[in-house]
């Protein structure tokens, strides 16, 4: 028995039970592939292979959008539930993706130290989770090398912003008759 598919990690953003039941079944068919053939699928492969497993589903409610980042070869794709696979440096995935998107695009850039690219990354996904209702408030950073990957600890980010309610503004209101 081989050791297990570390090389890779994914994130998911979509239905919940979309994303687990998916997670379950590409890591089920990487287990698979590792026993029949004695080595880990690539990630590209792995990209491609959840690519064509949710292509059927293009046009049904399935919601999941998936990033695949690897090191058989430093790769990064980006898989959405109608079969689309893109391969590329940067994504960001979830509906909060335009608020992390903001921050990413002032602060990565190559030659960044792990641990400044590390504060981007927790930025991007702390503003992403204070501006959007739908994101969590967790942050889990993930260094991916040709030796695996490690992760952080993982942060509660309401610890930051605080534990209390955020006030919605009241605009156009008046107490006066």
């Amino acid at each position: 028995m081989g050791p297990p598919p570390y090389h890779l990690v994914g994130t998911t953003s979509g239905t919940s039970a979309d994303c687990a039941l998916w997670k379950r079944i590409l890591s089920r068919e990487l287990r698979l592939y590792q026993l029949r053939y004695g080595r880990r699928l690539s990630t590209r492969g792995a990209a491609k292979l959840l690519s064509h497993m949710l292509h059927p589903f293009k046009g049904t409610e399935l919601c999941v959008a998936a990033t695949l980042c690897g090191f058989s070869g430093p790769s990064l794709f980006y898989v959405c539930s109608d079969g689309t696979r893109l391969e590329g440096s940067l994504f960001s995935v979830g509906s909060g993706s335009p608020y992390a998107y903001s921050i990413l695009d002032q602060g990565v850039r190559w030659g960044l130290t792990v641990e400044e690219a590390t504060s981007i990354a927790r930025e991007a996904v702390y503003r992403a989770t204070h501006r959007d209702a739908y994101s969590g408030n967790f942050v889990d950073v993930y260094h991916v090398t040709s030796k695996g990957w490690t992760r952080r600890t993982r942060e509660d980010l309401k610890e930051d912003h605080g534990d209390t309610e955020v006030s919605t503004p009241k605009i156009g209101c008046s107490t006066k008759a």
